[in-house]
């Protein structure tokens, strides 16, 4: 975007502004102009130099920029004042409320060609479409966000990139999300662009897709680096509300740069309530852990504070996740009958577009609950579902586990046949513990 407008619009400007205080050319041109220089100016021969404007401006009364680029004076700083007001709606859970308000500063934005409030509110946007569960929505405006920011430093598009790489994996579209967050992290990393609260997004982001594609060693390294760099903020909600309220008192007295200055503050103290989804999932690596080490009270314990934080920000895709390893645990420790009442809570937020992957472990560990309680029908159901799901998600690890849970159950049922094409099944899709297809790890970051 050019930093001022062509000579011919702003000659069209100042003669209409002229015209509306009643002056004459003369007038505006004294003392330091000619009239003849403004009849020229007006009728956009000559491109006025800053100096001209300044002085323009001045007697006509207006900004600078205003007389330059045609927006009203302190647009920009009035377009963050609010952008920040809609990631408190966002922080809080509000998200159709949240999305209005970005789709209004949205359209103002472009009105001005305003690009970087542009790029915010479309982040804005995929961020309310992904806590609504519409994904395809989503991925669009995190790609129309990158593309305004296609100029601007790699921290700067981090947010639009992992925002495009969740909503892969919640598709079900593991590798490719892997794909998008390792080389972003390379990148950053391997150029020395040491960004801690987007390394933070990126290795907390990464911890989902790597637990559904048996990459456990990698998880729980991204977990650890995540904990190591979350931002120590004691309450973000209220310096980011005191910042607010300064801003709104800087800007009455006319001090923007200052008003700007405190806008900034309160939007990077938002960005870090959205954190706080990704570091639920830290949460949800520990409990993880815990579990398959038999540590099922701090697994319940872990998970629990996960879904906790979750729910405070009403996210449903990743509470629901959080909720089916949860039941597992429960299942574990005796508890069938609230696993299994958990489990049904929360399949009505996932399909195979919206957490494939937890979808068809919740099928899973019904079919195992419902053989415990005899009921191999009800089994064999769960189990085929949930095979459908993995196959799509392209989840080789489960997907061989769930091959033997079903084959062992047409095989206690008397169906051979049947029970050896699930077993051939899932030798083909059989992978090491803990590792997946993907490139090498990415790299380390200068903790």
């Amino acid at each position: 975007m050019a930093e001022r407008d062509d000579p011919e619009t702003i000659g069209r400007r100042v003669q209409q502004l002229r015209h509306e205080r009643g002056m004459t050319q003369k007038q505006l041109a004294e003392p330091a102009y000619t009239p003849a220089y403004i009849s020229t100016l007006e009728s956009g021969r000559v491109r006025p130099s800053d100096e001209a404007l300044r002085h323009l401006a001045e007697r006509l009364g207006v900004a600078f920029e205003e007389l330059a680029t045609g927006r009203p004076t302190h647009l920009a700083t009035a377009l963050r004042l609010r952008l920040t007001d809609a990631q408190r709606t966002l922080a809080t859970g509000e998200a159709e409320v949240a999305a209005e308000q970005y789709r209004a500063l949205l359209a103002e934005a472009e009105t001005h060609g305003l690009d970087a409030e542009r790029a915010a509110a479309l982040l804005g946007l995929g961020e309310c479409a992904m806590e609504l569960g519409d994904l395809v929505t989503g991925r669009r405006h995190f790609e129309r966000a990158e593309e305004c920011l296609a100029d601007a430093p790699l921290p700067s598009r981090v947010p639009a990139l992992r925002g495009r790489a969740v909503s892969h994996y919640l598709a079900g579209e593991l590798r490719y999300a892997c794909y998008l967050l390792e080389s972003t992290l390379d990148e950053l990393n391997r150029s020395g662009l040491h960004d801690p609260d987007s390394l933070l997004l990126l290795y907390a982001s990464a911890i989902g897709p790597y637990m559904d594609m048996g990459a456990h060693v990698r998880a729980a390294q991204a977990a650890e680096f995540a904990l190591a760099l979350a931002p120590q903020v004691g309450d973000p909600a209220l310096v980011a509300r005191m910042h607010r309220s300064v801003a709104r008192t800087l800007i009455a007295e006319g001090r923007v740069a200052e008003a700007d200055a405190s806008l900034a503050k309160a939007a990077e103290l938002y960005r870090q309530l959205q954190i706080r989804t990704e570091l639920a999932n830290c949460h949800w690596m520990r409990g993880y852990l815990y579990a398959q080490n038999g540590e099922l009270e701090r697994a319940e314990n872990e998970l629990r504070d996960a879904l906790a934080m979750l729910s405070e920000k009403r996210a449903a895709l990743y509470s629901s996740q959080v909720a089916v390893e949860l039941a597992d645990v429960l299942h574990r420790r005796g508890r069938s009958e609230e696993a299994a009442e958990l489990l049904h809570r929360v399949l009505g937020d996932l399909s195979s577009e919206r957490g494939a992957v937890h979808s068809a472990a919740a099928h899973r560990l019904l079919g195992i609950i419902a053989e415990d309680a005899r009921d191999t029908e009800a089994a064999e159901e769960h189990y085929v579902r949930a095979l459908s799901l993995l196959e799509r998600a392209g989840a080789a690890g489960d997907l061989a586990d769930l091959c033997r849970l079903l084959g062992d159950l047409l095989r206690r049922t008397g169906r051979v046949e049947a029970a050896l094409d699930a077993y051939r099944t899932g030798l083909g899709h059989r992978t090491a513990p803990g590792t997946t297809t993907l490139g090498p790890a990415p790299a380390q970051p200068p903790l």
